[in-house]
């Protein structure tokens, strides 16, 4: 039996010692066991379907938000009446932004009011702000109701992500569970491009909220049966500074990213924002030093998977969405395809997602996590760097391949690059561990905005001064994506060389 002493001797940040009570003392005792999800293999107990069900329904939710209105914003201009194509582009950076630069925050919350809490609130709120968006009646209003989805998903993203690895255990489990999560995320992005086509055709764009918010719905009927899990009792207060220094980097960030590739990277309201944020998040990291409490202990932050899993966590995340982009750009200024056919045409991608990502655990369990986000990298560089191959016309054989072989290696990277970050992570950083991990997706706009501008200086390159005709549009396009596989190879031989021996 372990005896316990009744009073136990802390040093205090200031060089001094103190007492801690016997309540206190309860922290430094081992952690408390979580609810019991199923077996020590790979199978899942009926409550443990129901946690996975439920948290990969609040992931699909959040990944199809995006995808299923940018295809939508067209029908959603001429019905609402926004004044021009920028002002239009805020539909979708209006969730964006809050969504990037508030997850440290919210990550750290969750360990402040506990986990379960804190996913439940954020999905009733995406619930409630879908349902404002699909009845919206002016601009100013849907862009408000967006902003609302973003901070929601902001609460949701972390909260899932702890959730997950305090459910399931270190092992086969939770490589299964982070696995089907990663599919998932992947298939709504892929299958809100199709559904968006097809339901802003058929009927309205207001019916792209309405299925986010029965979504949400389903979710939040989930969140509240899920089992009671025990969370860590430690006494902490929010760093307000670092919290506030975070959050304007992030969107400072963010923001001069998203605006820079349309708006021109030498515009001060965009470079302005970029050095801004990069200054505030400098002064983040300065903060966090001298705060007892951080929101982001540098300890953690430090830890080399962690920041090297970020790395790599930002590089498949951009390299895919830009390439995504371009892709969306090739089918339809150079093949000619509908929206529809296009999102018909990530069919391949969406389903080699969901074979890898049933598949991914059994490799994580064979070969560990590094060795598995090296070759998701090079298998996503291979694809798409094999794009080059794309013609200007006729056979879409090489399009269904490539994009699947790109879609199968960036669901394993984005497993595995989870999975190495969050594994002996102590249970009390759970949380900001798993707001780092979402962080990569949605600073993705690093990737579409740099893949996409280099694919428009190469385009005017080849039409010489002339409007860019199919030709030149693919010439650029290819540089684009050659680059993006490039950039992955590259991730691939980093993530072989620093993590094998340190994951």
């Amino acid at each position: 039996m372990l005896v316990r002493p009744d009073h136990i001797r802390k040093d205090t940040p200031d060089g001094r010692h103190r007492v801690l009570s016997p309540t206190e003392t309860d922290v430094l005792a081992p952690p408390p066991p979580v609810a019991d999800v199923g077996p020590a293999d790979s199978s899942f107990s009926t409550r443990g379907r129901l946690v996975l069900i439920t948290l990969c329904c609040a992931t699909f939710m959040c990944g199809l938000d995006f995808s299923i209105v940018t295809v939508a914003l067209p029908d959603i201009g001429s019905s609402l009446g926004f004044s021009s194509p920028g002002t239009l582009q805020w539909v979708a950076t209006a969730s964006l932004l809050p969504s990037a630069s508030l997850l440290p925050l919210f990550a750290r919350v969750a360990d402040l009011v506990g986990r379960k809490k804190l996913f439940t609130f954020g999905v009733a709120l995406f619930t409630l702000f879908s349902l404002g968006a699909a009845l919206a009646g002016s601009p100013g209003v849907l862009i408000a109701t967006r902003v609302g989805q973003g901070t929601a998903a902001a609460m949701i993203a972390p909260a899932a992500i702890a959730l997950m690895t305090g459910y399931f255990p270190e092992g086969p489990q939770r490589a299964r569970a982070l696995g089907l999560n990663g599919a998932v995320m992947s298939l709504g992005f892929v299958l809100g491009a199709l559904g968006g086509g097809v339901i802003t055709s058929g009927f309205s764009w207001r019916w792209t909220m309405v299925v986010l918010c029965v979504m949400g719905a389903v979710a939040l009927a989930g969140a509240l049966a899920l089992p009671v899990m025990r969370e860590s009792t430690a006494a902490k207060r929010m760093d307000i500074p670092g919290a506030v220094l975070a959050t304007l980097g992030l969107f400072g960030l963010v923001f001069g990213i998203s605006t820079g590739g349309d708006k021109g990277w030498v515009r001060a309201d965009s470079l302005g924002s970029v050095v801004g944020g990069l200054v505030l998040l400098g002064a983040f990291l300065l903060v966090e030093r001298r705060h007892p409490e951080p929101l982001i202990p540098l300890s953690v932050l430090g830890r080399p998977t962690v920041k090297w899993s970020g790395l790599f966590g930002v590089v498949t995340f951009g390299m895919c969405a830009g390439t995504t982009v371009l892709l969306s750009l090739y089918m339809q200024d150079v093949l000619g395809f509908t929206p529809l056919q296009a999102g018909l045409s990530y069919l391949g991608e969406g389903a080699a997602a969901m074979l890898g990502g049933m598949y991914v655990s059994k490799l994580l369990g064979r070969f560990g996590g590094a060795r598995v986000l090296a070759a998701g990298l090079l298998i996503q560089g291979a694809g798409t760097v094999a794009m080059f191959t794309l013609p200007q016309s006729g056979n879409i054989a090489p399009l269904i391949i490539t994009s699947s072989v790109m879609g199968l290696g960036h669901v394993f990277s984005v497993v595995s690059f989870i999975t190495v970050m969050t594994t002996g992570v102590s249970e009390e950083d759970q949380g900001v561990v798993g707001g780092l991990s979402q962080l990569p997706q949605y600073v993705a706009a690093i990737g579409v905005a740099g893949l996409s501008a280099i694919a428009a200086a190469r385009t005017n390159a080849l039409a010489g001064g002339s409007g860019p005709d199919a030709a030149a549009t693919l010439g650029g396009l290819h540089a684009g994506m050659v680059t993006a596989g490039v950039v992955a190879l590259v991730g691939a031989g980093l993530a072989a060389t620093v993590l094998r021996k340190r994951a």
